[in-house]
This record gives structure tokens, C-alpha cells and sequence, in this order.
């Protein structure tokens, strides 16, 4: 599988910092290329959100520079070991996260969504409302499932989704890194496919834009150059910041062929 990337991060109309942080990384190994991406979204209404976001993205691209290219050198990578090494990541950051917001009296948190493509897998870590979607075959597909109350009252059949979308209690996650307790992140695995798009978004990408505006811009069969990708997350952006969209927006795209 070979793959090209691109990304596009925007302050948005109203916040006065960007509390998003991206990182996308491809490497050429004897197993063929790895594809990473990596969107954290600090918390917009807590302090020093910008730093939680920051510091995540830090450990995880120290973590694939050297750890996850160790594994690849030995041959020594499982699925299993991936999952440790990422929940240990997790799990380390909301403690020292926590620990630095006590020290200075304030409260920091953010989401985590990851992705990783080696040997024709993706493997996903999730903490919050960011996303990971997959557009094949004219589809749409979200791979994680967003960690709110609203997401939670919807699969209970307590809320709509139409009354989600206007509930004000729409953002309130129900865990993130840093200001959480207990952090359980999810973890997915999945079959890469090709010629599609996996792409990586903070919240504020995904509520102003339709599937259809997704697919127009980002798929994989309306993306025939590197300008073409970069253009369409650029336009994307433009497009929720005309809508009137108030957060930070991130995106993080890979095609593969």
C-alpha cells in the first residue's frame, strides 16, 4: 500500500489561540509504507488547552519515531503490544496532565483520535469527539463513536440525533485526557482499502458540512493531485468558517493507491 497525505488547521472565526494540534508522519519500511496521523483537540473551554493538546501529540510522534520503528526493525510489532504501548501513552499523559493542573490551579484536557496504517491494517486509539472517517466506494463511514452525553443518550434512545444537534449540553464530553479521573480509551483495528481516504478531524471540522460536501472535496476519486488534497481541506475549512463555525479546525487526510 503506498500512500500521500496532507492536513489543514485553522484557528476558526471567534477563539483566540488554536488548541488543535495535528501530526501526520509516512515512513518507508521493508513491510512497505506506514501511514500516522494524529488529531488532538484541547479543550476549548478550559485553560491552557493548547498545552494538554500538544503534549499528547508530542508523546505519541516520540512514541512512532522511536518505539514503533524499533518494532518494525526487530519485527517485533503485534496489535497487542500497539495497544499497550498507546493506552500507556494515554494513560501517563492524564496523569501528568493532572498533576500539572493541580499544580497550578487550573483544569486541561484533550481528545485523542489516531490512526495507524502498517501492512494493509489500520489500528485506532480514540478518547472524545474527535473523529476518524473512511471514505471507499462513495461511502462515508465514521470509524469512531464520540464520547458525549448527547452520543451517549442517542444510542440509549433517550435523545434523537436531531435533538442532539441543539442540545446545549452537545459538547460535554464524557472523558478526556487530563481532566478525567479515569481515562478508558477505545481501540479499533480494520482493513485498509484501496484507493480511499482516512482522515482525522477535530469536532469543529465535521458540524457545519454535509457527507456529501465530504465526499465532493475528499474523495478518493476527486482527488487526482497533492494540490487537489491540500485544496480540499483548505476549501472545507473555508466553508465551515463561512457557516459560522466558532471552534478550531483540524483535519488530517491520507489517500492510499
Amino acid at each position: 500500500m503506498e500512500y500521500t497525505a496532507t492536513y489543514n488547521t485553522d484557528i476558526g472565526i471567534r477563539k483566540s489561540t488554536n488548541q488543535d494540534s495535528v501530526a501526520i508522519r509516512i515512513i518507508d519500511t521493508p513491510d512497505g509504507q506506514v501511514a500516522f496521523a494524529i488529531v488532538c483537540d484541547g479543550m476549548g473551554g478550559l485553560a491552557k488547552g493548547e498545552l494538554a493538546s500538544k503534549e499528547v501529540i508530542t508523546s505519541f510522534c516520540r512514541w512512532f519515531d522511536e518505539e514503533f520503528t524499533s518494532q518494525v526493525v526487530e519485527q517485533s510489532f503485534t496489535a497487542l503490544r500497539l495497544r499497550d504501548d498507546w493506552n500507556s501513552i494515554i494513560q501517563t499523559e492524564n496523569r501528568l496532565l493532572g498533576i500539572y493542573g493541580s499544580d497550578n490551579n487550573i483544569m486541561l484536557g484533550t481528545t485523542v483520535s489516531a490512526i495507524l496504517m502498517y501492512r494493509d491494517e489500520f489500528y485506532i486509539v480514540h478518547v472524545g469527539d474527535s473523529r476518524v472517517y473512511e471514505l471507499h466506494d462513495n461511502k462515508v463511514r465514521i470509524l469512531t463513536k464520540d464520547q458525549t452525553f448527547v452520543a451517549r443518550e442517542v444510542a440509549a434512545g433517550r435523545m434523537t440525533p436531531d435533538e442532539a444537534k441543539v442540545d446545549p449540553r452537545r459538547s460535554v464530553l464524557l472523558q478526556c485526557v487530563g481532566a478525567s479521573a479515569k481515562v478508558t480509551p477505545d481501540f479499533l483495528k480494520g482493513k485498509v482499502q484501496k484507493n480511499a481516504v482516512y482522515f482525522v478531524c477535530s469536532d469543529g471540522f465535521r458540524h457545519q458540512i454535509s457527507d456529501q460536501e465530504i465526499m465532493e472535496k475528499l474523495g478518493p476519486n476527486n482527488v487526482n493531485s497533492m494540490e487537489e488534497f491540500k485544496y480540499g481541506c483548505v476549501y472545507l475549512t473555508e466553508l465551515d468558517k463561512n457557516r459560522k463555525e466558532s471552534d478550531n479546525i483540524t483535519v488530517a487526510a491520507i489517500k492510499t493507491k
